[in-house]
């Protein structure tokens, strides 16, 4: 069958609708209306897609490395002739300005061409044995048929980043892209087809995450389970996979802070800072989120902050000109009112924005809060949205406690020129990311991990094959029996 944007789910090789009139909407983030629809699947056609991963897995974990790489490479190289094309239906059904959606197909492109590289590394090893007659070998091999979720902010880089080294560890995957945004996914899953990848080693199912995820993790075809989401969706997901002991890579949010010490320049950070806050309207689980400023230079960094934060242009993601596009739907918007108006009664400044914007579409607009204590909200919750609370502070033990004041361990970030204030601030904030000097901080070559409630395990960088892989000590004693 014919694969259509408006109605198609990748399930053994296949692209196919619904089998009855179960779809379900996609909606503009723009305008609030209907773009496309895609199907709702129902229960067999999952055992379909259970079934075909598992037949897939014996022939596709049996290929070569070499044969694996050269998809995957073959991915990249179409995802790249297709990277405009992508690009803007990602906008479409996501709001991000039609730059930030180059610079995610463009990172996505990276993971293929990457793990297309790891998937020729994946090494096993030969220890010495202290009996002379015993042989030892450790292999690697694939874990086997994976669940994976992911969610609508990165709806094409999130599923690249479960999807590439899965593959290149030879194992198979039934990926549930996000219903808000699922087309990026699914030309993902064209691409991949195109590029010679057999049928069953990727599917691609749409519909109610509930339903899908407690189906296929009731299945013990299940080995292993990705999800890329909020805490409490994964905590449900870990307890679901619990009965069937399936391994588990967790991506669970983060509420990021952001130290910057009294020896920066503040107009020039508090720009910067602005700038990289409002990226995706904030809707990035590495958002810097939490920005604690030496006292010395908090007014200014406030001022520069919040005039480089009116400077900004909300509207449609297609228009060239636009720094912000809209939050996803309007509960998220009836959200950051809610934080925002919590901040408010608690004793905090606004400086600039804070309401949402008039007219059709889910625009909030970028708002900047000064002086926001510790028990308001806002320093609690993930924001997940364009709302940025400043703190002032008055010593770096003071920032650090701050720091780590949440169940939250993802990012952190410093802004310092003193190399002990670098050391101690990155050794001792909680968090699997720290950047120093920069936001610019995940790449396909170095671990994207968290702590405490925000994960377990790594996406990105060799560390991420890991969890695709289990290893098997195989001892043979050479002796004749």
């Amino acid at each position: 069958m014919t694969k259509t944007l408006d109605a198609a789910q990748l399930i053994d090789g296949e692209w196919v609708n619904s089998l009855g009139d179960a779809y379900l909407s996609v909606d503009s983030p723009v305008t609030g209306l209907q773009i496309s629809t895609v199907p709702a699947v129902d229960a067999s056609q999952l055992d379909r897609a259970l079934a075909a991963s598992e037949s897939a897995w014996a022939e596709w974990k049996a290929r070569s490395a070499w044969e694996r790489s050269s998809i995957l490479r073959r991915a990249s190289e179409l995802m790249t002739e297709r990277a405009e094309e992508i690009a803007i239906r990602l906008t479409q059904e996501m709001g991000k300005p039609i730059v930030e959606s180059r610079l995610e197909v463009a990172a996505s492109i990276e993971q293929f061409d990457w793990y297309a590289d790891e998937a020729r590394r994946i090494y096993g090893r030969i220890p010495e044995s202290r009996n002379t007659t015993l042989r030892l070998a450790v292999r690697r091999e694939p874990v086997g048929p994976v669940a994976a979720f992911t969610p609508w902010n990165f709806p094409l880089l999130l599923a690249a980043r479960k999807v590439a080294p899965a593959l290149a560890a030879g194992c198979t995957m039934i990926l549930k892209p996000a219903s808000e945004a699922p087309g990026p996914a699914l030309l993902m899953g064209e691409v991949l087809q195109s590029a010679g990848l057999p049928s069953g080693v990727l599917q691609i199912v749409t519909g109610k995450a509930q339903f899908i995820s407690e189906h296929l993790l009731s299945s013990p075809i299940v080995r292993k389970l990705s999800f890329t989401g909020s805490v409490p969706v994964g905590k449900h997901l870990i307890a679901l996979g619990a009965a069937n002991v399936v391994n588990v890579s967790m991506e669970l949010g983060g509420h990021a802070p952001v130290v910057i010490m009294g020896d920066v320049n503040a107009t020039q950070i508090g720009r910067l800072c602005a700038s990289g806050k409002f990226r995706n309207a904030g809707q990035i689980c590495i958002a810097p989120t939490r920005f604690y400023v030496h006292e010395s230079i908090a007014d200014e960094f406030a001022s520069a902050f919040a005039a480089r934060t009116a400077e900004l242009v909300v509207g449609d993601g297609m228009n060239d000109a636009t720094d912000i596009g809209p939050l996803i739907s309007d509960s998220a918007r009836v959200r950051i009112s809610d934080l925002v108006a919590d901040a408010l009664s608690h004793g905090s400044e606004l400086l600039c924005g804070g309401k949402p914007q008039p007219g059709e579409g889910y625009f909030f607009e970028p708002t900047v809060l000064l002086d926001v204590p510790a028990h308001a909200k806002i320093m609690q919750d993930e924001p997940f949205g364009p709302v940025a609370p400043i703190v002032r502070f008055s010593t770096r033990d003071e920032a650090i406690g701050h720091a780590n004041n949440t169940p939250f361990g993802l990012a952190a970030y410093i802004f310092t020129n003193n190399l002990d204030d670098v050391t101690v601030l990155s050794e001792q904030i909680q968090a699997g990311i720290v950047g120093v000097n920069t936001f610019a901080v995940s790449a396909a070559s170095v671990p994207f991990s968290g702590v405490k409630h925000s994960g377990i395990g790594a996406e990105n960088g060799t560390e991420a094959m890991d969890g695709y892989l289990v290893p098997k000590t195989i001892v043979t004693a050479h002796a004749r029996i």
